[in-house]
């Protein structure tokens, strides 16, 4: 009776945690955000403040030039895609003619086969649209006043850089104090968590962005020899989505597909933009990712999937971004700590298993890579 009360009693206050760890999230959501964007930025940064201080640079300064850095960093894709959306624009008049032309080509079909005797036609639509806004005024609103809170939220991400940075050896001993207890085994343990968590991001944030660029290079040479018109911006923008797995990908082959839908006369240079965008993410899954990326964040795909799901029920498009190195945190802190190991079993994948092993080419790259990095260091020493 009294295991089994227990038993309960454990149910209810994890259910009753789980609860208001979600609800706090949320009601949170525009300080968690910029905070965790900083806080995974300011590690990546990390590396350039450590380099500068070696050379006497104060920590005022090497923070601050570390925060210039990504912000330029940051401004030149930001000025990249104002460009390319500058010269989608002016094409509006072009697609707002294309689109007429496919509700004609649409009405006459069918009217020929399916005798229907209405008319479609663009100011239909827009007329449509229109009264939907009228009548869905108020829920519009919220949500856009809901989109602009996060956006000027997101300014304050330097902000909460550049203190991170300033006060990192402070959070790191607050961290130590707080869960070493004092202990030098414990903090040993906490030390030891920290550094291989702060490797991790820096690993995966760097390899992702890796993996982004060649993805942008094969994406908008597909596209240009296809011959779809700001082949570069649609080849970038897709790579850049690239950052959330698995659904990433398909939502970012959507737009050139209905581009090239709506703007190219036969429906074949639909497929073989499909046919491309499946090729390249055949060697992004099976060679770019696992040769650069690595192991770092080793979750298996139930955890993974479910964890983009998760953010984006909580956060949105942002959660889907945020939850797999948050997710591969968690793990690293299961892995560690020896009462949770069973969750970072859960939440990784089994290596011996044939259906997540990397691909022979794979394995191949990586092993190149290892041997020109030892012949490096022999040189070095020499």
């Amino acid at each position: 009776m009294d295991a089994e009360q227990k038993w309960y009693v454990n149910y209810t206050y994890f259910i009753a945690a789980l609860i208001l760890t979600v609800y706090a999230m949320i009601m949170a959501k525009t300080i968690l955000l910029p905070l965790l964007f900083a806080l995974f930025f300011s590690i990546l940064l990390s590396p350039i403040c450590i380099w500068l201080e070696r050379y006497k640079v104060p920590r005022i300064l090497s923070s601050l030039a570390a925060l210039l850095i990504g912000l330029i960093f940051l401004s030149g894709i930001g000025f990249f895609f104002y460009n390319q959306m500058s010269a989608f624009a002016r094409d509006a008049d072009m697609f707002v003619e294309r689109i007429e032309e496919l509700i004609d080509s649409l009405d006459v079909f069918l009217t020929t086969w399916f005798a229907y005797e209405g008319e479609i036609n663009l100011d239909r639509v827009v007329s449509e649209i229109i009264d939907y806004i009228r009548e869905n005024t108020v829920s519009l609103t919220r949500g856009i006043t809901g989109a602009a809170s996060t956006i000027t939220a997101f300014f304050l991400v330097p902000v909460y850089m550049y203190l991170i940075l300033l006060f990192r050896d402070t959070l790191k001993t607050f961290v130590l104090k707080s869960f070493g207890k004092g202990i030098s085994s414990s903090e040993d343990k906490v030390r030891n968590i920290i550094n291989k968590v702060k490797t991790m991001v820096q690993r995966y944030i760097t390899g992702l962005l890796m993996v982004i660029a060649i993805l942008a290079v094969l994406n908008s040479i597909m596209l240009t020899v296809i011959g779809v018109d700001h082949a570069i911006f649609f080849g970038v923008f897709a790579a850049m989505l690239n950052v959330i797995p698995f659904v990433g990908p398909i939502m970012g082959s959507i737009l050139p597909i209905l581009y090239s839908l709506i703007t190219m006369d036969s429906l074949i240079y639909p497929l073989i933009i499909l046919l491309g965008f499946y090729i390249i993410q055949l060697f992004e899954s099976n060679l770019f990712t696992p040769s650069i990326v690595g192991s770092q964040v080793s979750m298996n795909a139930l955890a993974t999937l479910l964890l983009i799901f998760i953010g984006a029920q909580i956060w949105g498009l942002a959660g889907m971004i945020l939850f797999i190195p948050i997710g591969a945190i968690i793990k690293v802190i299961c892995d560690e700590v020896e009462s949770l190991n069973h969750f970072g079993y859960l939440l990784g994948r089994e290596t011996d298993h044939k259906s997540e092993e990397r691909s022979a080419l794979a394995k191949k790259v990586s092993q190149l890579r290892k041997k020109a990095i030892q012949k490096a260091k022999k040189k070095s020493r020499d």
